[in-house]
């Protein structure tokens, strides 16, 4: 079966990171987990890293592993995960920086890696990764005398610029690590645009330099063709795809596609998203189903060979709201069937 075409504008990426960096007096990374949201790490932080990005930030110390591959030897890379069970070896090979979350994590890194570059991730109240203010308090001391790289945070509602959450969260980094002596860091693209407040040593930017939300200015990186494998003509009254989901109301072509949620595009899209043919529109109609969708492409006066799903016209912030997620869903459940095209506009 014929393969879409997922094409990765990097020029357009380098832009929106330069443009996040240009907001800041501080530092920049750049997060590069879930394969660079899914449009291949290796590429993305290979160009980042020639831009002269030099803190990049994964998930798991096997993302590590993929982008230290592409970087080289002297860019750090943080792992949000920390030091788990079993990634000792890998840390010191790859030379890594574990964010360390608990205090089994601290201990498991001091006693298997003494003196190997660690950070440390805090829980100012989003209740997900990191220490709370009294485990903190009970080996802060103890974790200062090793000289950590890096002391964290993460903010749970900074693309809503007036949640009283970023205010509170801000409050207790600062109480938390105020006279610490090391670089800090609390924003990923939300708390970048939250202003120069939130930007403290060293910003996190990662959706916004993929051409998501909430960064507005985004330029659009991502560009998604699926091939018409074939076209048919239906009767007034003729349905299409699983569950008869749809039925045509007039005579009508309708092309099938390769693509399905087996290549991350949702279900939830099914009767409501368009496809675009150059500047025109055209609706998908019936279910997605694992490999195939159909669309409507009767008012279309010539038959594509290609149809595009994700373009200037139809951002991967549009399609997310016309499936009820967010974009980083869309990006990151690009699947590994796409021919992946990296280009410089």
């Amino acid at each position: 079966m014929a393969t879409g075409r997922l094409t990765i504008d990097l020029s357009a990426l380098l832009s929106n990171w330069r443009s996040l960096d240009a907001m800041t007096a501080c530092e920049t990374g750049a997060v590069v987990k879930a394969n660079a949201y899914g449009l291949g790490s290796g590429r993305v932080a290979a160009a980042l890293a020639g831009m002269g990005v030099a803190k990049f930030f994964v998930a798991t110390v096997e993302e590590g592993r993929r982008v230290r591959e592409s970087v080289g030897p002297e860019k750090d890379i943080h792992v949000f995960s920390g030091h788990m069970q079993g990634d000792t070896e890998a840390i010191l090979q790859l030379n890594l920086i574990p964010m360390l979350n608990s205090v089994d994590q601290l201990t498991r890194h001091f006693e298997a890696l003494p003196g190997h570059p660690f950070g440390i991730q805090l829980d100012t109240g989003m209740n997900r990764l990191g220490m709370e203010w009294a485990e903190w308090a009970a080996v802060a001391s103890i974790a200062m005398q090793q000289r950590p790289r890096l002391i964290m945070s993460h903010l749970a509602c900074a693309d809503e610029p007036d949640h009283p959450m970023n205010e509170y969260q801000l409050g207790v980094f600062r109480k938390m690590t105020d006279g610490v002596g090391v670089p800090r860091s609390l924003s990923a693209t939300g708390g970048i645009l939250l202003g120069k407040d939130y930007h403290f040593d060293l910003t996190r930017p990662g959706i916004g330099m993929y051409g998501g939300m909430p960064f507005e200015q985004a330029k659009p990186v991502v560009h998604l063709d699926l091939p018409v494998i074939q076209v048919r003509d239906l009767t007034e009254g003729e349905v299409v795809g699983y569950g008869n989901s749809w039925q045509a109301k007039r005579a009508s072509r309708i092309a099938t596609v390769s693509g399905g949620y087996a290549d991350g595009i949702i279900r939830s899209i099914s009767n409501r998203a368009k496809f675009w043919h150059g500047s025109t529109p055209v609706p998908l109609v019936g279910r997605v189903s694992m490999d195939l969708i159909t669309v409507d492409i009767t008012d279309l006066e010539e038959t594509p060979d290609y149809l595009s799903l994700l373009c200037p016209t139809q951002t991967v912030d549009d399609l997310a709201e016309i499936g009820g997620t967010i974009g980083y869903e869309i990006l990151t459940s690009l699947g590994g069937r796409y021919q992946r095209r990296f280009i410089a506009s």
